[in-house]
């Protein structure tokens, strides 16, 4: 998105004749293409906020798991009559492991329409289909369908949850989106232990080798920069206590 916003601030320079400046934007626009696409760059981006919240050592009982919405193509759901997980599908396998260590424990989806310009189902919907048809307990899920954001999903998450003093909840989102949803959530006063799913990059001196694909690098980078454009929107709205939030703050 950057790269494309140069280019076309470059062109209407261009065009007013502002030659000089044009041709400056325009290499900006290329050294920006260069490195997106031929770099480790996205991976090591994503790489931060992934690794801000490690995997906890479990406790042997919990009161509930708390799964973000964001696992379901809702569209597909909608028009074909059947739930369909996406790219995010970590977030509900990895709940239904848990909730099976945790018999005991709830099971509660956030995530209502996130559409904007179209007509859409909660993803509850699809949710719900799915977690009762791989065997889990009708009186064990709770579902908010109202959350459309990350910080309406800690605020309804706990008006459903009405977690006691000295209770665990495990939150379940991706690892790229647990600082965002861990400072929502201690913005909300519902604490809750990170369970972070759906790692996007490796892990090592992996790290730094780009894919091939000059496409997935630059696919990394937009990916990175809208999650960090999120962490500064939820900073500067007051839905996150920390710009970055990490385990001690």
């Amino acid at each position: 998105m950057a790269i494309l916003l140069l280019g076309a601030i470059g062109l209407l320079a261009w065009r007013l004749r502002y030659r000089r400046i044009a041709a400056t934007l325009y290499s900006l626009a290329a050294i920006a293409l260069a490195v997106s696409s031929l770099t480790p760059a996205g991976l090591l981006m994503t790489a931060f906020l992934e690794n801000r919240f490690p995997r906890p050592e479990l406790p042997d009982e919990i009161a509930g798991i708390v799964v973000l919405g964001g696992a379901f193509d809702t569209r597909v759901a909608r028009t074909r009559g059947e739930p369909e997980l996406n790219e995010a599908a970590d977030r509900v396998t990895a709940s239904l492991a848990l909730a099976r260590r945790y018999p005991d424990a709830k099971v509660l989806y956030s995530g209502g329409v996130a559409a904007v310009f179209e007509d859409d189902i909660p993803e509850t919907e699809a949710a719900s289909d799915l977690y009762l048809s791989l065997g889990l307990a009708a009186d064990r899920l709770a579902l908010d369908s109202r959350a459309r954001d990350t910080y309406e999903n800690a605020l309804f998450a706990k008006q459903l949850a009405q977690p006691k003093p000295g209770e665990v909840w495990l939150l379940v989102t991706s690892a790229y989106h647990m600082p965002r949803a861990v400072g929502s959530f201690r913005v909300a006063e519902f604490p809750t232990l990170p369970y972070p799913v759906d790692y996007r990059t490796p892990s090592g001196t992996a790290l730094w080798r780009p894919s091939s694909a000059t496409t997935r690098n630059l696919e990394k980078v937009h990916f990175a920069i809208r999650e960090y454009l999120g962490l500064l929107a939820y900073r500067l709205a007051g839905r996150t206590n920390a710009l970055i939030p990490s385990p001690g703050t």
